[in-house]
């Protein structure tokens, strides 16, 4: 499935929320078949009214049928998400986990198994 991303970094002061939402608004007419993600990892010090404007973001994307989802989200504003109550509401993107990805483990070298004969063993 495609998606688009819309980033959002720096403050957000209230006053720029209607114009955010409206930008949003125009993307997800102009893009029906694509995932609405937003691209919140830029953000420094998530406050009330950066948790506002994602709000408002998903009621705009649910008026037209669709759902935001953000992806790399800070802790920070994963603990505001969830003070609020809203974690379920402005869900992280499906590829993301609340736990660091882990990478897999270096292994030796497989080395050839060597079998002994076993002298009671008639087929040896």
């Amino acid at each position: 499935m495609d998606a688009f991303v819309l980033e959002i970094g720096g403050p957000i002061l209230r006053a720029g929320i209607p114009g955010l939402c409206e930008r949003a608004r125009q993307m997800l007419e102009a893009n029906h078949e694509a995932r609405f993600i937003c691209d919140v990892g830029a953000l420094i010090d998530p406050d009330a009214a950066m948790v506002d404007a994602l709000a408002r973001l998903q009621l705009t994307a649910l008026r037209l049928g669709r759902r935001v989802e953000l992806i790399d989200a800070g802790e920070e504003l994963r603990d505001l998400l969830a003070w609020m109550g809203l974690e379920d509401v402005i869900p992280l993107c499906a590829k993301l986990s609340l736990e660091p990805e882990r990478q897999s483990e270096q292994r030796e070298q497989t080395r050839g198994v060597q079998e002994e004969a076993d002298p009671a063993d008639p087929i040896s």
